[in-house]
């Protein structure tokens, strides 16, 4: 399975609702909390080509985007796929 990795803050429910989904799936993913490491913030910005909100979803290589675009990914049947391949 790919890495994947999530650009998130503890206020956002787009977050939680993205966490939820990979948890359900069992899929393990590293956290990146840009309000408690803000610096990291501009790294996210330039992974998300210029993307500023949060959640930012990475898996492997792949920008994912946001919440809504994991979820359009499951909804189509292309999400086991893409975090397998």
């Amino acid at each position: 399975m790919k890495p994947v990795e999530i650009y998130t803050s503890p206020l956002c429910g787009f977050c939680h609702a993205a966490k939820r989904l990979l948890t359900s799936k069992g899929v393990e993913f590293s956290e990146v909390d840009v309000l408690a490491q803000p610096e990291r913030k501009q790294e996210m910005v330039q992974r998300a080509n210029g993307g500023r909100t949060v959640p930012q979803i990475f898996i492997g290589d792949i920008h994912v985007g946001g919440s809504d675009d994991l979820h359009a990914l499951e909804r189509a049947g292309k999400l086991d796929a893409l975090l397998a391949a």
